[in-house]
């Protein structure tokens, strides 16, 4: 394994663990431009009560702000960066990877529910032309600590969930 993409996806699962710390699925990511981490975000669903603050648009919106109050063009500094994330990008995220033109994602582990990068569908490199330009992705770093906290999150209970999807702490036997 490179040992640069190692370096920059530990700093991908320290935002994990904070989401993990604040009660969410722990997903973090980093945004790196011309060596330098320019971006960071963390899964914050829960805390937000908003559906779409995943890691990778958190870190995307970043870049957009960031972009808007200096004289740096979004669209180049996309184009010229690399995101690290400690899951593979959801369908959606990887949508929107793919609009903002980032051409490397390097992911932890896959992601079997709603991969975007090749588990479920293969949105980073589909023929989609009005999605945007493709990206290529790296998979499998660091994966064994990004399966360990997710592991640690599904262990405890969503308070956020509905009370209908929530883990029963004593199942009832059925008769």
């Amino acid at each position: 394994m490179d040992e640069i993409h190692k370096k920059w996806m530990t700093e991908a699962l320290n935002l994990a663990k904070r989401a993990l710390e604040n009660g969410e699925v722990p997903v973090g990511c980093i945004i790196v431009h011309n060596e330098e981490i320019i971006a960071v975000g963390r899964n914050e669903v829960n805390e937000t009560k908003n559906a779409t603050r995943h890691a990778e648009i958190v870190a995307i919106d970043q870049v957009l702000m960031s972009s808007q109050e200096t004289a740096h063009r979004a669209k180049d500094v996309f184009s010229n960066s690399v995101l690290y994330v400690t899951v593979e990008p959801c369908v959606m995220c990887a949508g929107a990877l793919r609009q903002v033109g980032i051409p490397l994602i390097v992911y932890g582990c896959g992601n079997e529910r709603f991969g975007g990068c090749g588990s479920i569908l293969t949105v980073h490199n589909a023929e989609i032309d009005t999605l945007g330009p493709k990206f290529h992705c790296i998979s499998g770093v660091c994966a064994e600590e990004a399966v360990k906290l997710l592991k640690d999150f599904y262990k405890g209970e969503n308070p956020n969930a509905p009370e209908e999807k929530r883990k029963l702490k004593c199942p009832e036997v059925l008769q």
